[in-house]
């Protein structure tokens, strides 16, 4: 890994768990639909940079991550706002980090 992308990898691991600890305590309600976008955002990150090769960096500064949706949810309006902001965050991590480690 380039100096470049080791500083882009700890500031993208440093705002996912900026968002994590933001949405911690979600509600299934549509009054939080910014905060789900941004728990899916986070989600959406940690998922790229582990299919990147960087799960060990992952699991050293986040811990265990599950996603936090279930299937039931996706077709409601916290759901989508979910799903929107997972996919906004694979894109541009994989926009910012580019190739796979190793």
């Amino acid at each position: 890994m380039t100096l470049k992308n080791e500083d882009l990898l700890g500031r993208l691991l440093q705002l996912a768990q900026d968002l994590y600890a933001e949405t911690a305590e979600l509600s299934e309600t549509e009054s939080e639909l910014q905060l789900w976008y941004n728990r899916g955002y986070a989600d959406g990150m940690t998922r790229q940079i582990r299919d990147l090769g960087y799960a060990g960096q992952v699991a050293e500064v986040l811990g265990s991550v599950a996603e936090s949706i279930s299937e039931e949810q996706q077709f409601l309006p916290w759901g989508k706002a979910y799903r929107h902001g997972f996919e906004v965050g694979e894109r541009e991590t994989i926009e910012v980090l580019g190739e796979k480690n190793g």
